[in-house]
């Protein structure tokens, strides 16, 4: 790394404005801001996530999936230096299948929560969907690597998946909607 962060403020946000790692300066409210920004607060979900018992597999899984998200945002910072590929999208591919295949089909949908971590993984599998959709708004106004937009999509099915896997292994009944109950 050539630069290191020895100043961490530098009053440039006190106007609304911050700077890209092409040095170019932006409001803090522009869409391509707005994008690292979700990355970010799904890297830190997922951090949360890893702060619970989850099973070594998962957190290899996770530890990589980290890694990609600061990938992923610089890229969306610097834009002209691709970093997502379609490896990364086929890698979490692979790590879907081989989590899915360990569950039983779905028959109904899952609601959110079950024991912490699969809670936990709810809500950051929530927050990769709003980064997602963030994205497409900023492939609305720019070129976008397709591969990222894939990568972000498939991170959200493993989320669910993974939510799964760690609900399950707690309590083999999941939480389950069901639009059928009687309301009091």
């Amino acid at each position: 790394m050539a630069k290191r962060l020895t100043k961490i403020y530098t009053r440039t946000g006190d106007r609304g404005m911050t700077r890209l790692a092409s040095g170019d300066a932006v409001a803090k409210t522009s869409t391509r801001v707005r994008v690292c920004g979700d990355l970010d607060e799904t890297n830190s979900a997922i951090g949360v996530l890893l702060s619970f018992g989850v099973p070594d597999s998962v957190r290899a899984t996770l530890a990589a999936v980290q890694q990609d998200l600061f990938d992923l945002g610089a890229e969306i910072a610097l834009p002209e230096r691709p970093r997502a590929t379609d490896a990364h999208v086929e890698r979490l591919e692979r790590e879907l299948d081989a989590f899915n295949a360990e569950l039983p089909p779905l028959t109904e949908f899952v609601l959110p929560g079950g024991p912490p971590g699969a809670a936990a993984c709810h809500l950051a599998r929530a927050v990769c969907r709003r980064a997602e959709r963030t994205v497409w708004e900023l492939a609305d106004e720019a070129e976008i690597n397709p591969a990222l937009l894939k990568y972000l999509n498939r991170l959200s099915d493993l989320l669910f998946v993974i939510a799964r896997v760690i609900a399950r292994a707690a309590d083999p009944a999941e939480p389950m909607w069901r639009p059928d109950r009687a309301v009091d």
